[in-house]
């Protein structure tokens, strides 16, 4: 069906050429969508549990006999290099089996003191994906909230249409029954028709802070509908006395840049404690970052890593960078523009000590602030001067410094001499402030998908031998 919304024009991020131009998803295509998933909900709750995960595990079959070509459209949607996109792949199709033993984990019926519990889906759910991991987050929420038997309406980010496409396709085409996966495309003004619609009983969303904030704003006067958040972070790493700064810096490294820092775990903030491993761990990463290989996905030799998603994020960040500059920031190394009007960045550091005050947002990129305190206690309260909360790490070689950086920092996702992006589907993802709302993903997303019921039943009612007092 034609969209009767807005034109979207979707960019190359490495030519910023026009790949794409299509008109989002109205009003009518999205009560549309979402009345499909409500004639849909009931029959596809009906079906037993086995039944839904047959169906879920040909779409997991069905991921993996096309790896190459959906690796590839991830990279041409977001621009990374094509080793990276083929990790999201695997994924996408490892997450089948992670969701069913979350769902068993998470949801297996119970009984104790003669009550029952039990679990139901909430019926028809909205789901919002990013442009970072167009295929991966989404499908994080998309495949447990069907496993659970909720009907699905899905909405890529704008600016990575074509995975979010492919990917309801994949689900159709292993055996969904109509309606019970529905993909709309568009503009901002197609994702607030989504939530505004009376028809969803919940939203998962995945983004800025900003858009989750909205969305909390609009669900606080509609409590009976669900709504879990991931927004993202203004992420510490703390180095220590490390034992060996070449891992210090092979950590910071991949923690600050990997994914040209689009990830919601990437570390923002370097926070370094003086010591004697302080100044070879900033040198060193002010030299690894600047040998980095920066290009488009299928450039030879690979890149480590891509372009931003556009031009006007690149601005953005560059405009950033020179307001810290302005504010008393010393630039490292500066993020630089490698090919005016795409999303093509190199690197930056700014050295931020000292500097007051330095705006506690995520900025979503190749850009790490570096905040230098005299000690470790010190470092501990710099982690926790933001609102966010989803990522901290620590690197270091005290172990007792790592327990007393568990119990500080306020983060939902932690890391001890490993890197900030590398979250695990099989535990809890989410953070606290303005990371989220206490409703975290990857095994734990079950928790969002279901109802839990608790049944105090007997198949024929009778009168107590004893009455309660006061029964003449």
């Amino acid at each position: 069906m034609p969209g009767s919304g807005p034109r979207v024009d979707v960019g190359c991020p490495w030519t910023g050429e026009r790949r794409l131009s299509f008109n989002s998803a109205g009003r009518r295509e999205v009560e549309a969508a979402v009345e499909a998933a409500r004639r849909a909900a009931l029959p596809w709750a009906g079906r037993p549990l086995d039944e839904r995960i047959q169906i879920l595990e040909r779409y997991a079959e069905a991921v993996r006999a096309e790896f190459g070509a959906l690796a590839g459209l991830i990279s041409e949607d977001t621009g990374k290099p094509l080793w990276e996109s083929r990790q999201e792949a695997e994924a996408i199709a490892g997450k089948v089996a992670l969701a069913v033993e979350g769902h068993r984990l998470r949801c297996a019926e119970r009984e104790a003191s003669g009550v029952r519990t039990t679990f139901r889906p909430h019926g028809v759910l909205a789901v919002m994906g990013p442009f970072n991991f167009p295929g991966h987050l989404p499908n994080g929420q998309i495949v447990p909230a069907l496993l659970a038997g909720n009907t699905v309406v899905f909405k890529p980010s704008e600016l990575a249409p074509r995975t979010g496409r492919r990917l309801v396709e994949l689900l159709e085409a292993a055996g969904l029954p109509p309606g019970a996966i529905n993909g709309v495309q568009g503009s901002a003004e197609t994702g607030r028709l989504l939530a505004e619609d009376e028809g969803i009983d919940g939203l998962f969303f995945t983004g800025s802070a900003r858009t989750g904030e909205a969305l909390q704003r609009l669900f606080a006067e509609r409590p009976g509908k669900i709504l879990a958040l991931e927004m993202g972070g203004n992420n510490p790493l703390v180095v220590h006395d490390p034992a060996d700064p070449a891992a210090a810096v092979h950590l910071a490294t991949v923690s600050a840049f990997l994914s040209a820092g689009q990830r919601c775990t990437c570390a923002r903030r370097l926070i370094l404690v003086d010591g004697p491993m302080a100044g070879p761990v900033l040198e060193g990463l002010v030299e690894r970052a600047g040998r980095l290989r920066v290009g488009p996905p299928d450039e030879q030799p690979e890149p480590f890593m891509g372009p931003v998603i556009n031009a006007r994020s690149a601005e953005r960040l560059l405009r950033v960078q020179e307001d810290l500059r302005a504010g008393g920031g010393v630039v490292l190394r500066a993020l630089r523009h490698l090919k005016p009007g795409t999303g093509l960045l190199s690197p930056g550091i700014v050295d931020v000590t000292g500097v007051s005050p330095v705006p506690d947002e995520e900025h979503f990129g190749p850009l790490l602030q570096v905040v230098r305190v005299a000690t470790f206690e010190d470092a501990l309260a710099e982690a926790n001067r933001t609102r966010f909360g989803l990522a901290a790490g620590y690197i270091g070689q005290s172990e007792t410094a790592w327990r007393r950086f568990q119990a500080v920092v306020k983060a939902g996702v932690l890391s001890w001499n490993r890197p900030l992006t590398g979250a695990s589907g099989a535990a809890p993802f989410g953070g606290v402030g303005r990371s989220g709302n206490f409703r975290p993903g990857g095994l734990y997303m079950a928790d969002a998908c279901v109802i839990p019921t608790a049944s105090q039943a007997s198949p024929t009612a009778t009168v107590p031998e004893t009455p309660p007092p006061g029964w003449d």
